[in-house]
């Protein structure tokens, strides 16, 4: 497997950390170390309104070395989506009881997806793939 997809969906969570800018940049600035991931670049944060009214929120994104955690917040629906998706394990379900109480959530809903269940860890096994994909392939004589 190449990872776990942590997607998280919490409600009933208080309209005021939801509109915070500056918490949703500070929890993307301090969740990477706290379950052992290299964060590679500053999150980028920032309010969102659309067509829509009631969908204006706060979205924020940072890279890690371990690939990215991604906050989406809905103040007027008192709803968060969290995505963290990572090429190692990482402490799930501290990472879910972090987001549900910095946003003081009421319930959620937790999905962890294994990700690149055939993605070949070793260059050796990499190869042998590359190879027999290759020999599956008739190239035309030119």
């Amino acid at each position: 497997m190449f990872g776990p997809h942590l997607m998280l969906d919490a409600y009933g969570c208080d309209r005021s950390k939801l509109e915070d800018v500056g918490l949703v940049a500070s929890i993307l600035e301090e969740l990477p170390a706290a379950i052992d991931m290299t964060r590679i670049m500053p999150p980028y944060v920032f309010k969102y309104s659309g067509e829509v009214p009631d969908d204006w929120g706060v979205s924020g994104v940072v890279l890690i070395a371990e690939s990215h955690i991604s906050i989406h917040t809905f103040p007027e629906k008192g709803y968060i989506s969290l995505d963290i998706f990572s090429c190692r394990d990482f402490d799930v379900d501290y990472a879910t009881d972090y987001i549900v109480r910095e946003f003081k959530a009421e319930r959620f809903e937790k999905q962890i997806v294994s990700r690149g269940r055939e993605f070949p860890r070793s260059p050796g096994r990499a190869l042998r793939i590359v190879q027999e994909e290759r020999g599956r392939l008739k190239v035309p004589a030119t």
